[in-house]
């Protein structure tokens, strides 16, 4: 008899006999509670994998995130394969999770939509101002005492200010059971 490594998922005869078992929270959660859940994950994590496909090619990259008037704001440089690649094919995928030590611990954010740029002056200020909330070392690239100049740090850090917004996001979290995943919505 070969005895199972209970190291890994189960088998799919052991996942439909423990999966209630396993759940931390001893219940599927409602929309609302999957949506505090979701925004718990996106509030507490600090990096997105961006992923874009152009001619048959993937790629993807990671990138520091402020989750701010319905999108995920990052700064990436406009020449960037995945800024490229995103704004010609109009679309892109995401994904955030936490950090586990096996495979209970598995939560994230799985993501698809599109990438647009932040180019007014008052929206890119504010999402500045919240990047700066969640990144406070970023405070450091601009001059101490000064207002921020939005076109002065593009222009010396060669990046502009973008948008992933999620159309369709699904949350995954193995503490609830092996394997739930759920549409969530973030707006």
């Amino acid at each position: 008899m070969v005895e199972q490594d209970s190291s890994g998922p189960p088998d799919d005869g052991f996942q439909k006999r423990t999966m209630t078992e396993n759940s931390e929270t001893g219940h599927t959660p409602d929309a609302a509670e999957l949506r505090t859940l979701a925004e718990e994950l996106i509030r507490n994590q600090t990096t997105m994998t961006l992923a874009t496909c152009m001619n048959g090619e993937t790629w993807a990259a990671p990138v520091y995130y402020v989750f701010h008037e319905g999108g995920f704001c990052f700064l990436s440089n406009p020449d960037s394969r995945h800024i490229r690649e995103a704004l010609e094919s109009g679309q892109a995928s995401a994904a955030i999770h936490a950090a586990g030590a096996g495979w209970r611990d598995i939560r994230g954010m799985q993501m698809s939509g599109r990438i647009e740029r932040i180019s007014g002056k008052m929206e890119a200020l504010r999402t500045i101002g919240a990047y700066l909330g969640k990144f406070p070392f970023t405070r450091e690239f601009f001059a101490p005492g000064l207002a921020l100049d939005i076109a002065a740090f593009e222009q010396r850090f060669r990046v502009k200010l973008y948008r992933f917004r999620p159309s369709l996001a699904l949350y995954l979290d193995n503490r609830i059971r092996f394997g739930f995943r759920e549409e969530v919505s973030l707006s």
